[in-house]
């Protein structure tokens, strides 16, 4: 718990003295009738205490300089256990997460009425749409009525977001291995579906091979729904569909990642159904993969991730239209934006606990610096879909090219580099 008390502590420094910040658990959602899709716990309630039940709530209370921890969590249930899972309960919550009190969630009305008193500030996220904000304006109605009897009544309403995003961007050195384990796992099955593609096999069918190395390898969730895109499916940004067959001739982009420990890996990488890349597509995937390269290069503290784009552009400019697939200046090319025909999405994102992490990049007039410790992917594409105005051999190619990131004091170290991504390599891979 070491890491998690920490951050508490972190988080405390920047509060308010006489203040509460309020940390909801996710809910369980429906997925039909009386079933539940599989319980994935809100990132910013676990990166502060590790604790995976629904239903909880974690209170940090600063007064007079002091922090003190609560947990609202479901209260210990026989039966409720032996039809739907284990509890952790009150007791072994303040043993196990070390917070200084717990209470049923049954209570939360009544506890948190005692609890605000004296309380003038309240950290909370603004339009979380919670069933919690129902609850915490009942209890803040209830405190107001009393503030004329002389009660110190909250009179100020803070979102916590901007300072524990801020934090969340910044990986740890706990964070680090343990993104660097997600890494691997997510290589190790980009790698079994090179190894076990083929012509015939439904886009489905190559994702259970992906997913079941993640389960081989220790973890059960992914990080997000895996993309499996044969052909011109390829060319769909986010197709998840899935239930297309793989073609003889065709590419397959495969964009998946485990999730391990609660930290996500993002991986995409694109090849021959058959093993073999035709002429077109090498040249496509040569000029895809260049860019990657040319951006992982270019990633240091001090640089950007919009900046490094710019650099990919013009790269990819001057390759469109070295091809003839783009015509015209390279200036003006570049100024009207005519890539965004094949190249319609941004470089990169951060990553941690969401795969599409918290942070901002900044705008192109002011964008935000990359610093060590921050977290990245980057995913240069080009698409080129059926209906796209070019040659006919250049259809229906889409390629993208992802790997994840940490920035350093002088580069960055590339977490996903055990599956192998030149032409050479790739078809060597899938033919032995």
């Amino acid at each position: 718990m070491t890491e998690f008390i920490t951050r508490r502590n972190v988080f405390a420094n920047s509060m308010l003295d006489n203040s509460m910040a309020i940390f909801p658990a996710n809910e369980e959602l429906t997925r039909s009738n009386d079933t539940e899709f599989r319980f994935r716990q809100n990132s910013d309630f676990y990166y502060l205490c590790g604790f995976n039940e629904p239903d909880a709530c974690l209170l940090l209370i600063k007064q007079n300089g002091q922090l003190s921890t609560v947990l609202f969590n479901r209260k210990k249930d026989k039966t409720a256990e032996i039809w739907h899972g284990y509890r952790l309960g009150q007791a072994d919550a303040i043993i196990q997460l070390e917070v200084d009190q717990a209470f049923p969630i049954d209570d939360f009305e009544e506890k948190l009425s005692e609890l605000l008193t004296g309380i003038e500030s309240v950290y909370y996220p603004v339009l979380s749409g919670l069933v919690l904000d129902q609850k915490l304006q009942n209890v803040l109605n209830k405190l107001r009525s009393r503030s004329r009897s002389g009660l110190i009544a909250t009179n100020q309403f803070l979102n916590w977001k901007p300072q524990l995003h801020e934090m969340r961007l910044f990986k740890s050195e706990a964070e680090k291995q343990i993104m660097r384990k997600a890494g691997e796992i997510s290589a190790l099955g980009h790698v079994r579906a090179m190894q076990h593609c083929k012509p015939g096999m439904l886009e489905f069918q190559l994702q259970l091979e992906v997913e079941y190395e993640f389960a081989k390898q220790g973890t059960r969730d992914v990080a997000y729904n895996s993309i499996v895109a044969g052909g011109n499916n390829a060319c769909i940004l986010h197709y998840t569909e899935n239930d297309q067959p793989l073609k003889d001739g065709d590419l397959v982009l495969i964009d998946a990642g485990a999730e391990y420990q609660g930290y996500a890996g993002d991986i995409t990488r694109t090849f021959p159904v058959n093993g073999r890349f035709s002429k077109e597509q090498a040249t496509i995937y040569q000029l895809v993969l260049d860019c990657q390269l040319l951006a992982l290069e270019q990633v240091k503290p001090g640089s950007s991730v919009l900046g490094i784009n710019k650099l990919v552009v013009r790269k990819m400019c001057e390759g469109l239209l070295a091809l003839g697939i783009l015509q015209g200046d390279i200036e003006t090319l570049i100024k009207e934006e005519k890539h965004k025909a094949f190249y319609m999405h941004g470089l990169g994102h951060f990553i941690g606990l969401d795969v599409h992490d918290v942070g901002n990049a900044g705008t192109i007039d002011q964008p935000r610096p990359l610093e060590a410790g921050m977290a990245i992917t980057i995913e240069p594409g080009l698409y080129i879909s059926h209906d796209a105005d070019v040659e006919d051999r250049w259809k229906g190619i889409g390629i993208r090219i992802e790997d994840d990131v940490i920035v350093t004091d002088s580069g960055c170290e590339v977490l996903t580099s055990a599956v192998p991504k030149s032409i050479l390599e790739i078809e060597a891979l899938m033919n032995g």
